[in-house]
């Protein structure tokens, strides 16, 4: 490629003197100026035209600080929060180093999650729109072996990836890397996060010693830190200062839940704010099915997004969202990871999450790029101390809001109603139906504004036009009991053969019931709802039966599950004595058999 950057040393050379890890993070570099448009980077003319049709017109910071000097061959560490704009940090000094003749790999980037490969894979494509003949291709888990092998044969230039994926494609030999020029590691620490690194080391120790190496993150921590000192050559560090800079485009509001239904509270939130499109969180898989299928009953355009779903499913979820067929993306942190909605005006934390960190990164999918967002969360009393950690990280103050009351909601129903009716009337085919109302008010003798109610009546069809001033479904109160049966049998003391009870630390007080507990230990467990038995309900606990000779593991993550955002604090229950289940017992004859069965089931799902 004819690139200014062609003009210079050769960016592969690695002096005798710049061993891989020395040095690391103490640069003695000049910094580097910050510079104010594409134009003045030296970039390859042919990336301009698309940079412009992409509505890119100044470079943000991580863009100006990092640009210049990857242009330079120099390995990078670049700190900078989600929605900064590091895809194309990365991606336009990538494509200066691709020589389009020859068919091999030559750039490298690792992410997370499928949806940020899918991501920066379009933007690195359309980044390089007016270049011919650079193959960009997608590596990710989910999608067919088969597609992924024929891009491979037919040459890429720069493969996008998740670990998991490119580790399976370097075993099978069908991707080679030894001509790799460049890697880069995006979103590093959610590769720790997500337990990739050990994958991440896997494949940076199978790359050529002489290439350059970027890795972005929103924080560095330790582990991150050993990772760069052991795999990068002396890089240079820029940290661009925390979203909260960036924040400032985003209105940020919080409802505190006491009283009032959630959902209902959703649906009056949703219809009082005027949005395009919201991103709605929620804790786990098993909430973005049931909110999802709750909005869709009330006559919202909604969907779910969630790990589970199959590739071909949320590449369809998320074009339907694109173009407008739906509005509301019901998701989870990790199934969001990578997206970059234009219509998302909204984001709504239905459920907060556990840190200020997964706030910042949730907050960030509205207001990008120096757009304006809004942001409410859903905040349980208890969680008040999180929303002080929160305003001291972003510096920004948190405003309380209250929910639309009935009247406000009126007023609103009523002004659309009228505009969608003078809209009707401005309408040029309304003769035929002048004519029959006339006869009919003739006819009849009846009053045309009488007949004008009836048929606006007809057409607002079962759902009631004003709302009632009648407060909205309570919660029930933490001091009574619902008056439900339990289960069947759920006399019957003792758990089943092979089965063993456990003491959950949520009951009827906290809005729990079966359905919770299954989807909770089913979903974040990953136990099949077969290995779950009985389950009894009391007020301010529950007891379930599980299989016995539970993996650890898997008792570990029930520890720490929520339901009704209350953890779990799973225990054992042994001759009626509440105990730790710190020891794995040895069992014999049909036990050990049904342990065996057990564990052979849940290694082989994972």
């Amino acid at each position: 490629m004819d690139c200014v950057v062609g003009l210079l040393d050769p960016w592969w050379v690695v002096s005798p003197h710049q061993k891989r890890g020395s040095s690391m993070f103490e640069s003695t570099r000049k910094s580097t100026p910050i510079i104010s448009n594409f134009e003045d980077f030296l970039l390859d003319s042919r990336l301009l035209g698309p940079i412009a049709n992409l509505g890119f017109k100044t470079p943000t910071p991580i863009q100006s600080k990092s640009i210049p000097i990857l242009l330079q061959g120099r390995d990078l560490i670049g700190q900078a929060q989600t929605g900064t704009g590091k895809t194309a940090a990365f991606g336009l000094p990538l494509l200066g180093r691709i020589n389009p003749s020859i068919k091999t790999t030559q750039a490298l980037v690792l992410t997370p999650t499928r949806e940020l490969a899918i991501q920066v894979a379009r933007a690195i494509k359309e980044f390089s729109t007016d270049i011919s003949g650079i193959r960009v291709v997608p590596i990710y888990g989910g999608q067919e072996y088969g597609t992924q092998l024929r891009a491979l044969r037919k040459g890429a230039h720069v493969i996008v990836g998740t670990p998991g994926r490119i580790m399976d494609h370097l075993r099978r030999g069908s991707m080679m890397l030894d001509k790799l020029r460049m890697i880069v590691i995006d979103e590093a620490d959610e590769m720790l996060n997500m337990g990739f690194i050990e994958d991440m080391e896997w494949i940076l120790g199978r790359c050529p010693q002489e290439r350059q190496t970027a890795l972005f993150s929103a924080t560095i921590p330790p582990r991150i830190r050993s990772v760069a000192s052991k795999y990068m050559n002396q890089p240079e560090n820029i940290h661009i200062t925390s979203r909260s800079s960036a924040a400032t485009t985003i209105d940020q509001r919080y409802w505190i839940v006491r009283g009032l239904n959630k959902l209902d509270g959703l649906c009056r939130i949703l219809e009082a704010e005027s949005m395009e499109a919201a991103l709605i969180f929620v804790r786990t898989k098993a909430a973005t099915v049931e909110l999802s299928e709750q909005l869709i009953d009330r006559g919202f355009k909604a969907s779910e997004l969630h790990g589970d779903m199959q590739q071909k499913m949320r590449e369809h979820t998320v074009r339907r969202l694109e173009k407008g067929q739906i509005d509301l993306l019901v998701a989870t942190d990790v199934a969001a990871r990578g997206l970059d909605i234009e219509r998302f005006s909204h984001v709504i934390n239905y459920d907060m999450p556990g840190n200020a960190d997964s706030y910042i990164h949730r907050i960030g999918r509205t207001g990008r790029a120096g757009r304006v967002g809004k942001a409410i969360s859903f905040v349980a009393p208890r969680e008040r101390h999180l929303l002080k950690v929160i305003e001291r990280l972003t510096k920004q103050t948190i405003q309380k809001m209250d929910l639309p009351s009935a009247e406000d909601l009126n007023t609103k129903r009523v002004q659309t109603f009228k505009q969608e009716i003078a809209e009707a009337v401005g309408q040029d085919d309304l003769e035929p139906f002048l004519r029959i109302l006339h006869e009919l008010s003739t006819e009849q003798s009846l009053d045309p504004l009488k007949i004008a109610a009836a048929l606006a009546k007809k057409a607002q069809g079962k759902t009631p036009l004003l709302i009632k001033d009648a407060p909205v479904q309570k919660c029930r109160s933490r001091k009574t009991r619902p008056d439900r049966p339990g289960p069947k049998n759920s006399q019957r003391s003792g758990p089943e053969e092979g089965m063993e009870q456990y003491r959950l630390a949520v009951g009827y007080a906290h809005g729990a019931n079966p359905s919770h507990i299954v989807g909770a230990i089913a979903n974040e467990a990953g136990l099949p709802s077969r290995f779950i038995g009985r389950i009894i309900i009391n007020e301010d606990h529950s007891l379930v039966d599980l299989p016995e000779g539970m993996p650890k593991e898997i008792f570990r993550v029930l520890e720490r599950t929520r339901v009704c955002q209350v953890p779990l604090k799973l225990r054992l229950v042994n001759d009626q004595t509440v105990r730790a289940h710190t020891k794995t017992k040895s069992h014999t004859g049909k036990n050990a058999s049904h342990k065996r069965k057990f564990s052979q089931k849940k290694k082989a799902r994972l």
